[in-house]
């Protein structure tokens, strides 16, 4: 189930508040466990079993570390938990392309492979509980949360199904406190509304429909400068207005509930550096490489080639993470590499600067960002080479009529409305108010004026009008 479909929208989505208001505070927990487990197996009930297995596990192994804490069986402990977590994500999600990159290997030492392999269905979402779980048994094992007792609420906490299958990455000790006590209230469910409103508005007004005008270049064999620019500016805000929606409406739905989650998206394509679009994209993530991969190989604690070291392996890793894919692991790299670049600057993305420097450093980091987003995009690498060939004028520089007959007005009026959005939205920062959750998270308090909240209103039934005209709106993170 998705969130941009008519069933949550009108069925699941009512039904399922009605039961959560009905239901005593004692029995809320369950509530959330309950619907969250129709939720994901409405996409497939067989997996809710492996997603319960993950669950029972972590808890289990938290409870053990904080049995045994001060022995030396609770490190074992870890990293038994850890282990079979990472064992688990490994074999669903890397199995198929461990096999195709060994009958690669054995094709071009001239070796036959075997003609078939039995493929792993790829569990929804299951990058997200995976980690979700290994942060909670490490905090516990740092001691920065105290293992739950209460199974429910920590298996509410991994299936709420605001975050379940494509985030935000969150950790349990910035919502401990919220399972215990947390309020309800109009205030915080109209905020609520508005936030899922305005996240529904961005992925199907914007998102969905430039959509078509992204696949289409990226569908060219030979795309010109035009076609190929013309694509991955596209892609550039569907993948932004898509995973940000999603981020807002999940946020959103957590409100309806009584939680707040942290952040996920800071505007990142106004960045003037790739150091500041990793604290400004996909914020949940990039902290969570930070405190549980980046951290635990040395950080910057172990001098300045090792720095440089951990970065790129951080980086290169967390494109492993997107997906089982030569091509997320080259776009890991590409990142990793100018964050170690930019150490070894010492670039400062918080340090004022003239304007015309602002511009020019927004103008390189938008553009070493698209250049990667090449690479996200392509299924493989030599699709990836074909588009740079293209973006460098190499077969042409117009528009070709391949992709002309395929651009719809609608599209570019999208393309360029989400532009728009992209470089006016910090002027609205004035109406969010920071909310700590913990020493190291921070939520947002939306103070909007009732015109933006009419506004929003407008958009989202505009929206509903169009997803009801539409056959289906996945969400790109959804893959991985």
């Amino acid at each position: 189930m998705v969130f941009a479909s008519p069933v949550f929208l009108f069925l699941f989505l009512p039904l399922f508040l009605t039961a959560y208001y009905l239901a005593p505070s004692r029995w809320r927990s369950a509530t959330i466990l309950a619907g969250s487990s129709i939720f994901y197996a409405w996409w497939r009930v067989d997996f809710l079993a492996l997603l319960y297995g993950i669950i029972l596990w972590n808890w289990l192994i938290a409870l053990g570390i904080e049995k045994w804490r001060d022995s030396s069986r609770s490190k074992w402990l870890l990293r038994t938990g850890v282990g079979v977590n990472l064992l688990a994500l490994g074999y669903f999600k890397y199995w198929n392309f461990g096999i195709n990159s060994l009958f690669t290997v054995f094709i071009k030492a001239g070796i036959e492979p075997p003609d078939s392999f039995i493929e792993v269905l790829l569990p929804i979402g299951i990058s997200f509980f995976v980690f979700h779980g290994i942060s909670y048994i490490v905090d516990v094992w740092r001691r920065d949360t105290p293992a739950t007792k209460n199974l429910f609420d920590f298996a509410a906490f991994i299936t709420l199904f605001p975050h379940l299958i494509a985030g935000p990455v969150l950790r349990y000790k910035d919502l401990a406190g919220q399972f215990k006590s947390r309020r309800h209230g109009l205030d915080i469910f109209s905020e609520g509304a508005y936030r899922f409103m305005l996240g529904f508005s961005k992925k199907v007004l914007i998102a969905d429909t430039v959509a078509p005008l992204a696949d289409a270049a990226f569908a060219l064999d030979s795309p010109s400068m035009a076609d190929a620019w013309l694509g991955c500016a596209a892609y550039t805000i569907q993948l932004y207005f898509d995973f940000s929606g999603y981020s807002e409406m999940a946020v959103g739905l957590a409100m309806m509930m009584g939680f707040r989650f942290i952040e996920n998206f800071n505007c990142p394509y106004i960045s003037r550096s790739i150091t500041e679009f990793w604290q400004r994209w996909h914020i949940s993530l990039s902290t969570w490489l930070r405190d549980y991969l980046y951290i635990p190989l040395g950080g910057n604690r172990k001098g300045k080639m090792r720095t440089y070291i951990n970065l790129f392996l951080t980086m290169l890793l967390g494109g492993l993470w997107h997906g089982a894919n030569w091509t997320f692991i080259l776009w890991g790299g590409w990142h990793g590499a100018i964050l170690a670049i930019e150490r070894l600057m010492g670039v400062n993305p918080v340090v004022p600067s003239p304007l015309f420097y602002r511009i020019i450093a927004t103008t390189a980091t938008l553009l070493a960002v698209m250049l990667g987003w090449v690479l996200f995009r392509s299924a493989h690498i030599g699709e990836a080479l074909a588009f740079y060939k293209g973006m460098a004028g190499l077969n042409g520089i117009a528009v070709s009529e391949t992709l002309r007959w395929q651009i719809k007005d609608i599209a570019l009026c999208a393309l360029a409305g989400g532009i728009v959005i992209v470089f006016i939205q910090p002027f609205f920062a004035r109406y969010r108010q920071p909310v700590m959750l913990s020493k190291e998270s921070v939520a947002i308090k939306s103070e909007m004026p009732i015109y933006m909240q009419l506004c929003a209103v407008g958009f989202f039934l505009i929206a509903v009008s169009r997803l009801l005209a539409m056959s289906y709106s996945p969400f790109l993170y959804f893959q991985f």
